[in-house]
């Protein structure tokens, strides 16, 4: 072989090896910035706060005049990283995974107050969360103890009925109660205010509104994270599902989804990084969703709700699957005529 051929050899060995190289810590890097594990996410895309089909089948409709008590089981796991053309990254030689878990419990009031023609209500949802990142390609095996996550609250919803349709509309913001320093790797929050707006309707295929279909749209902006010039780009998301309800109404089953892209780009306060992964991520979601009433023959306590999502169509994010069990309980519970 020729000293020129082997230079050139070299060089291309050299070129792959520094291309894998760069794909890893990418990779290390976007799950830092999706689940608020370290400061270096400055490098790829960052993650937002809207938790993805925390809405379903009646993602539309207000809940009734009264006051809940709301639990919530998430729980999200993937294994493979889009660049921004939606190709998988060979990121995860040797295994890899993304494991989230966050735990909510809330109160949400549906008061008999009137704004706009529509009933007036409030909720606020503080979380606990633990998340474990597992890169055996890197030597890495991160996980955080539980604890308190940021806070959700919704100073105002509105919901009118009608006879075929509900609509819905609000505001909410993320306060950044959960622990953040940009310096750390088991942080549990992401370290930025996050405004939102909503709106969203379900309508009703039949007069007895048992078959349903439901969608509603959240514009979520930033401010800039704690202790650095990052500001996360304003995201899209849609959610909402098609499906029958039986029961006279107090159990449903049906398909949910939900749609989500992020429609700016993120703000570094210098120079914007570029590579296979940085771009406006987006990202899909559909699976299956059941509710059933939990109730005695002269209570209604509540109702539990079930969905399970598979992602596809991602680009510039994690691809995963995501488990959400929601457990809504009436204060007090309804007596059963």
């Amino acid at each position: 072989m020729s000293h020129q051929s082997r230079r050139e050899r070299l060089t291309r060995i050299s070129h792959r090896a520094r291309d894998t190289i760069m794909v890893m810590l990418l990779f290390r890097i976007m799950i830092c910035g999706m689940v608020g594990l370290c400061s270096t996410a400055a490098l790829a895309q960052l993650s937002g706060h809207n938790t993805r089909g925390d809405l379903g089948m009646l993602s539309g409709t207000q809940a009734p005049v009264g006051l809940y008590g709301v639990g919530m089981v998430y729980d999200y796991s993937a294994g493979t990283l889009r660049d921004k053309r939606g190709n998988s990254f060979p990121t995860t030689a040797g295994g890899g995974s993304v494991d989230i878990s966050a735990v909510v419990a809330g109160l949400l009031w549906t008061t008999e107050k009137q704004l706009l023609g529509a009933n007036y209500g409030f909720a606020v949802y503080p979380a606990l969360t633990n998340n474990a990142v597992e890169l055996p390609a890197l030597q890495s095996d991160t996980e955080t103890s539980t604890g308190l996550a940021d806070t959700y609250v919704q100073p105002l919803i509105l919901g009118w009925t009608r006879d075929r349709a509900d609509f819905t509309a609000g505001l909410g913001f993320y306060a950044p109660t959960g622990r953040y320093d940009p310096d750390a790797d088991d942080n549990r929050g992401l370290g930025m205010w996050s405004y939102e707006a909503f709106a969203g309707t379900t309508v009703y295929f039949d007069e007895a509104r048992s078959w349903h279909f439901a969608a509603t749209a959240f514009y979520e902006t930033h401010g800039e994270k704690e202790g650095s010039d990052v500001t996360v780009g304003d995201i899209v998301t849609i959610e909402g599902g098609f499906g029958k309800s039986f029961m006279e109404g107090a159990a449903s089953a049906g398909i949910a989804y939900f749609a989500q892209w992020k429609v700016s780009r993120d703000d570094f306060g210098a120079t914007p990084p570029s590579g296979p992964i940085v771009g406006k991520h987006e990202v899909y979601g559909m699976g299956p969703e059941v509710s059933l009433p939990l109730a005695s023959k002269s209570k209604l306590y509540g109702f539990a709700n079930l969905r399970y999502f598979w992602e596809s169509g991602a680009r510039s994010t994690l691809e995963g699957e995501t488990l959400l069990l929601t457990l809504t309980f009436s204060i007090p519970s309804m007596p059963l005529q």
